[in-house]
């Protein structure tokens, strides 16, 4: 009786096929609906998820001036940003930073879930973050993200 080998299939660039989701953030949780987000970028969502490799899908996240925070995160939460020069340190709370600059709360807490290499910058590409519900990818038809 022979021994049957086998092998696990690993993805590469050529075999991932990519997909276009749209995320709504009205009324959603900032850090749970971002887990999802960057789980879906990773690829890990897919059964052919190979660590090394960018198997990950583009995401589309329109109203990201109706997210929410749970919590006093709103008032006491604080965003820091540094120049590199002394004194160059600059700090702003998420309330003033949403009115702001909505996309970036949601493009630094997917950031801070990706890998810290070549890799997790290259998954980083792949979202898309608009304040409001007007987005300009409806040419690749992207499907509803069901949580």
């Amino acid at each position: 009786m022979s021994k049957q080998h086998f092998t696990t299939k690993h993805a590469n660039a050529d075999t991932v096929q990519r997909n276009w989701y749209i995320v709504d953030g009205t009324n959603l949780t900032v850090g749970r609906v971002c887990a999802k987000i960057a789980a879906v970028l990773r690829g890990k969502n897919k059964a052919y998820y190979t660590p090394h490799v960018d198997c990950g899908d583009y995401v589309i996240f329109i109203n990201a001036d109706k997210i929410k925070l749970t919590g006093n995160k709103m008032e006491d939460k604080i965003y820091d940003t540094y120049s590199g020069y002394p004194g160059g340190r600059k700090e702003e709370t998420a309330q003033n930073l949403i009115k702001r600059r909505p996309e970036v709360l949601i493009e630094r807490a997917v950031k801070g879930m990706l890998p810290k290499n070549r890799l997790g910058r290259k998954m980083y590409k792949k979202l898309f973050v608009y304040a409001g519900a007007e987005h300009p990818h409806t040419a690749q038809q992207p499907k509803e993200f069901k949580y």
